[in-house]
This record gives C-alpha cells, structure tokens and sequence, in this order.
C-alpha cells in the first residue's frame, strides 16, 4: 500500500504508529460545524484510511460538535488492533459555531465523558489538552489548573496517555512535571517554523510532535516556491510538504485531513516521495522567503 510502508513508526502513547496517519476534522460540515453534507462518503474515507494501513487518526468530540467521532464509530468500530485514536479537548461550540476555552473541571470532565460515549471507547487512547489564551497560537498561561483534572480523570482510568496542543516550550516543559506528555500538537510546516528547536528537544525524549496545518500561513512567494519544487518532483504541493515534514525529525506524526478517498489516497502516497539534498535545501529555504 503505497506511502504507508515506507513512512516509517514512531511510539504514541506506547504503541508504533505509523508516521502518516489521518485527522478527521473535515470530516464535518462547513466551518467544522454539523454533519457533512454525505455521510456515507465521510465514513469510507474512514474505512479506505484504516485499509491503507493508518492506525493513527485524530479527532475531538468538538468537531461538529460530536460529528467526527460519531462517524468514526460507525464506520470503524469495533476497533482494529493497534489503532490509536487521538482527540482533544479544552473548547466547546458556540451556537453560532464559534470556538470558546472550555478549561473549568466540570467542562474538561464532560468532554472526555462525551469523547468516550460518541467513539464508544471505555477509555480514550491519547487525549490532548489543547490551549487558547491566544487566537494567533502557542501564548504563555498557566497550564496546571486544567492538566491537572486531566491527569485526574488518567488516573480513574478514562484515559490512557495525555498530550498538548497549541502550547509554547515552557508550557511544555510545566506540563511535563504534573504529567507524562507524550505528544505535542502545535502548528508548524516548511513555512511556519517557530517549534523548530522544541521538535528537537522533544525527539530526543522520544514525545512524538504533531505538527497541524502542513500547508497553512504561507505567503505567495512561499507557495509559489513550494509549486515549482513539487512540480518538478511530479507531485502535489501538499505531498511535497508532508514529504518534507517527514524529512525534518523522526519524532513528526502527520495528520492530513481530507473528506475525499482520492485525496487521502494522494496524500498517503507523500510517504514514497523521495527529496533530493538539493531539493531539501530549496525548501528549507522557504521559511525565509519574503514577498519581493
């Protein structure tokens, strides 16, 4: 099954997963907010991502809300072995489908009790709690209030491993002495580099990264840069970019996310592009390029 293969495992939460693995977001409505417009073409994305070996989605009970793992259930359940689900909590839906911080005890409780019942779980594999002091990204806060609910509710056995999300290096390293993290959730890709050094950090401890947005917060020279190097690799931007990302550090887990079985299959086929010194070089460059 190509791209899958040969993309390699690294440990999340105890067992290998595979590094190209699946998110679930778009799998909602418009917005990330209701039910898709085909239910049944969203759960056999499900079912092609598991056939072609991905036995790492993400998801979060707040995508819909409730939709995402709704369908997860009912396309995939009862589970394979060796399929690690990852969700997040720490927000909730407006109404109007605007995102709000849900930090407080009972908000946090509630959420992993909802995450278990829509995915039909008795516990959950990975939960990452995921912060918003900042709408831009990662901003200092404090962190252990929330974590520690989080690490209560490990404790009672409803969730087996605990993760970050959307968190600066110090809030990582404060998370580490209340909890064992075993992934970080943050944006970064070929453009958006600013985790660079905490990537390296946590490889050497062995925490998985999970970097979101492989394609997001280029500018037009950025992409226009991206383009020209995957066409001459007779690839897709997208590819080219998840290529690169596996390419930067053994520890980076992909999460494409797609409602489409041809474009899961295009991205799941990033894992045989082969980059070139020359060619990691030009894109490694990306990051620095500026609008003339």
């Amino acid at each position: 099954m190509p791209g899958i293969d040969s993309s390699s495992t690294f440990p999340l939460g105890g067992h290998p997963v595979k590094r190209l693995g699946y998110g679930a977001m778009q799998l909602a409505g418009p917005g990330v907010f209701g039910p898709p417009k085909d239910p049944d073409a969203a759960r056999a994305v499900l079912r092609e991502a598991v056939a072609r070996g991905v036995n790492h989605i993400d998801t979060s009970d707040y995508y819909g809300p409730h939709v995402t793992n709704q369908l997860i259930r009912e396309a995939l359940a009862p589970y394979p072995d060796g399929l690690v689900i990852v969700t997040k909590i720490g927000a909730r839906r407006g109404n109007d489908g605007s995102w709000l911080p849900a930090f407080s005890k009972e908000e946090l409780t509630q959420a992993v009790h909802d995450n278990l019942r829509n995915l039909g779980r008795d516990v959950l594999d990975v939960v990452n709690l995921r912060f918003m002091f900042d709408t831009h990204g990662p901003a200092e806060g404090p962190i252990e209030e929330a974590l520690t609910v989080l690490a209560d509710l490990q404790r009672k056995g409803l969730v087996r491993h605990i993760g970050l999300s959307n968190v600066t290096a110090k809030q990582v390293a404060d998370g580490r002495r209340i909890a064992d993290i075993v992934c970080v959730q943050n944006h970064y890709n070929l453009a958006h580099r600013q985790d660079d050094a905490l990537i390296d950090s946590l490889a050497r401890d062995r925490i998985a990264y999970v970097p979101f947005f492989p394609l997001g917060g280029f500018s037009p020279l950025q992409s226009s840069t991206l383009s020209a190097v995957a066409a001459r690799l007779n690839a897709t931007p997208m590819q080219t970019a998840l290529a690169w990302l596996l390419h930067r550090s053994p520890n980076i887990l992909l999460i494409p996310g797609t409602s489409s079985v041809a474009h899961l299959k295009e991205n799941l086929a990033a894992g045989e592009l082969q980059l070139p010194e020359d060619v990691l070089k030009e894109l490694d460059s990306v990051a620095s390029a500026q609008p003339a």
